[in-house]
């Protein structure tokens, strides 16, 4: 039957059902038990409960149906007899898709399935369109990320990886709370974008008169409330990148960070691991595969200086440290337009070509150059290195993290290096924050600082492949 038709077939069982004195969207229902707890306990006595009919199988003066509440599938048995000839009348306006609130007793059938023998019902909502493919299984993912709704209607695995990415972030404050660290808030709107090598949405705010950015990350403001004393906070909320849209990137994504006064990214290797083994524990997984290794997330965890990674895949790591050089890595390695682009992303390339594959068990990759790190402290033994690490598993990038830079004047000549690549062309470089620069004036005490992506670590986590299979409602290019 086509939509339309199904649409005006059923606007016309609304009218019936007024006509009946009966409310298709009534306000309340108070239900006793859910679908689980009848399958779990086959509690005695009236059961009531509600939920979405998924099937409706009849068989002349009676009917099996299927519904689905938040928590299970459980059938129904309708029988003309038990409800009475006027009520069956009314439950044959039900369709697929409808709300349904019943009370009844349980009992097994012949092939030992779990039912419940209704002897009262009543519409909950009334659904003017049927559901997709008959419910059972929406496959388009077009269709699938558009109207969430529909996917979550139809695929009960697509609900537990939301429920489990919710038990994630609930972990994850609960853990850091017990740890005495403080949650905070700070500006999703600022009107200097800083903290990480990103382009900016911009926005305008007509009052003022003055155009703001979309936060690139909350690192600069955590880092001011170091500075006015709470030591140990953090921020797990969204963050915005006007970047390209892929299986790992969403424009829109959510991310924690963690501050810690005199800590050092040591520290924060020791924290991010205690995290995500408490989110691993959180939704019961100890072990992930990754094609066709099998990874321990409460096995050992290694440590892998990043020059020494270069040095396995036959490249000078020398030659990251001089213009001519790296442009000679971009040339030797291919990489597309390498006279011109910032010699940031011809590093990225190849630590994406050589090293990224190779990082499948869990591995803090430590000790970066430090003209890839403008907010970072330099390791005290050679100014070119910084103390930074990133952390990876299953060849993909779950955490980064500093000995946070607290020297005001090291600070601004590093923020003047980043406003040069950006008058370069680089748009992704550090913009030069003058209050930060203040504010770090009145002294920072030594600080850890942690970032960990939360789409990511949920993909790992739960085993999806795309990052729009752990966000609700991922950006999409608009329907024509």
């Amino acid at each position: 039957m086509a939509e339309e038709e199904i649409y005006a077939q059923r606007l016309e069982k609304i009218s019936r059902l007024k006509k009946e004195g009966i409310n298709p969207y009534p306000n309340k229902f108070a239900y006793t038990v859910t679908a689980q707890k009848v399958l779990n306990d086959m509690p005695a006595g009236n059961v009531i409960l509600s939920g979405r009919i998924l099937t409706v199988r009849k068989m002349g003066k009676a009917a099996f149906l299927t519904i689905k509440d938040a928590t299970a599938k459980i059938q129904l048995y309708i029988k003309q007899d038990v409800v009475g000839a006027e009520n069956y009348r009314i439950f044959e306006l039900f369709d697929i898709g409808d709300y349904i609130g019943v009370e009844g007793t349980v009992f097994k059938t012949r092939t030992g399935e779990i039912t419940i023998k209704v002897e009262k019902f009543q519409f909950l909502s009334k659904s003017l369109r049927g559901l997709p493919e008959k419910w059972h299984g929406l496959k388009d993912v077009e269709t699938r990320y558009r109207q969430r709704y529909l996917d979550l209607i139809s695929n009960i695995e697509v609900s537990e990886i939301f429920r489990k990415r919710a038990k994630i972030i609930s972990s994850i404050r609960s853990y850091l709370d017990k740890s005495n660290f403080t949650e905070v808030e700070t500006p999703m709107m600022q009107s200097i974008p800083g903290g990480a090598a990103a382009k900016p949405f911009t926005t305008h705010h007509n009052a003022l008169n003055i155009d703001l950015y979309l936060r690139i990350a909350p690192e600069l403001y955590l880092k001011r409330l170091i500075l006015g004393g709470l030591e140990r906070v953090y921020e797990l909320g969204r963050t915005f990148r006007n970047e390209g849209i892929s299986t790992r990137h969403n424009p829109e994504f959510t991310i924690l960070e963690v501050y810690q006064a005199y800590s050092d990214y040591n520290d924060m290797m020791l924290l991010c691991k205690n995290i995500i083994q408490e989110t691993a524990n959180a939704i019961g997984v100890s072990k992930i595969s990754h094609e066709k290794t099998e990874i321990n997330i409460f096995g050992e965890w290694q440590r892998l200086s990043i020059e020494t990674a270069f040095k396995e895949a036959g490249v000078d790591f020398q030659s990251f440290f001089s213009e001519t050089g790296i442009r000679k890595l971009g040339q030797d390695f291919e990489v597309e337009n390498y006279q011109n682009i910032p010699a940031r992303k011809i590093f990225d390339h190849i630590f994406d070509k050589l090293i990224k594959p190779k990082l499948i068990e869990p591995t803090f990759v430590v000790d970066w150059p430090k003209f890839l790190c403008p907010l970072a402290k330099t390791k005290a033994e050679n100014p070119e290195i910084a103390e930074r690490f990133e952390f990876f598993i299953a060849c993909e990038e779950l955490a980064n993290a500093y000995s946070e830079l607290n020297d005001p004047v090291e600070q601004k000549n590093r923020f003047e290096e980043q406003l040069k690549e950006r008058e370069k062309g680089d748009d992704e470089a550090e913009f030069f924050d003058d209050n930060y620069i203040k504010a770090l004036e009145y002294g920072m005490p030594p600080c850890g600082g942690l970032g960990i992506g939360i789409d990511r670590l949920v993909m790992f986590l739960v085993q999806q492949e795309s990052i729009k299979d752990v966000i609700l409602f991922p950006l999409l290019k608009p329907v024509k």
